[in-house]
């Protein structure tokens, strides 16, 4: 599968999530301990949105390892967000190709996925009819996860995300039931739009992959008053994570089981999670 990082908060270098820390993502593109493999090298990718919010998000995607990738270093050590996605991929059967890497965009819409469709190569035709023929054109790669992306806006992601994806996990589904496919769905997903993001975890099985979320920092700081990090930073910050990134005491918090999240200006929220299905 993969790992992923969310970062929402006080503005920061790229670098002091991605590499400081000492199980930071670049350490689990090789040593993850959380995930189906050890090894995370398919493909890498980053995502961050400027000052201007309402931008579309730039993205820098490679084929090759985030262990030893020169540009992605160089562009951590100077790009500075306060909203940003970084993944570290394991394919599950399609190419190791760019476009196939994550997160995807859409205008001022980021996605990334860790997870997969079982079944993905008998449902893939019924999956991308049902996308918006107007969002179609803008599929790039071959991914169910990209796929999974564009029925989402095609069910109403820009105007609904929680009800979206829903909508979107249903439909995969009530799709898989049909061609006899038992526990089609294994998903954790990362969305923003350049104010908000959200994070879902579900799986068709109810065994979804690891997903952690951050304690709030006023919490972080009495618990570790010498931790200078800490006091650099806006008391809204928050990381959602596929494992910690340390091992500080208290600051990692698991997603609980078929839930999703929103962390936005003013109060985070924490919800249950079910598809919405035709069937019941």
């Amino acid at each position: 599968m993969c790992r992923w990082i969310a970062y929402s908060g006080t503005p920061i270098l790229l670098s002091r999530v991605l590499f400081e820390p000492t199980h930071s993502l670049i350490d689990q593109s090789l040593h993850s301990r959380m995930g189906v493999e050890t090894t995370n090298g398919d493909g890498f990718g980053i995502g961050w949105y400027g000052d201007d919010t309402a931008a579309t998000p730039a993205v820098l995607r490679d084929v090759g390892p985030a262990w030893n990738n020169r540009n992605l270093r160089e562009v951590a050590h100077h790009v500075r967000s306060g909203l940003f996605f970084a993944h570290i991929r394991a394919a599950t059967g399609t190419a190791v190709q760019q476009s196939n890497c994550h997160p995807f965009r859409y205008g001022r819409w980021m996605w990334m996925h860790n997870g997969m469709i079982e079944g993905f190569r008998l449902m893939r035709r019924d999956l991308a009819v049902a996308v918006d023929p107007a969002l179609y054109p803008d599929i790039e790669g071959t991914t169910d996860s990209e796929l999974m992306f564009f029925l989402a806006l095609t069910l109403g992601l820009t105007d609904d995300p929680p009800g979206a994806v829903a909508r979107m996990t249903g439909l995969i589904e009530d799709t898989a039931e049909a061609r006899g496919i038992r526990h089609p769905l294994q998903m954790t997903v990362a969305v923003a739009d350049g104010e908000r993001l959200w994070a879902f975890r579900y799986s068709s099985e109810g065994r979804s992959r690891s997903l952690y979320f951050s304690t709030d920092v006023t919490t972080l700081r009495s618990l570790h008053p010498d931790a200078e990090f800490l006091q650099n930073i806006s008391e809204d910050t928050r990381l959602i994570v596929s494992e910690p990134l340390g091992e500080l005491t208290g600051a990692w918090n698991e997603v609980p089981e078929n839930s999703f999240g929103l962390v936005q200006p003013g109060p985070d929220e924490l919800r249950s999670f079910r598809p919405a299905r035709r069937t019941p």
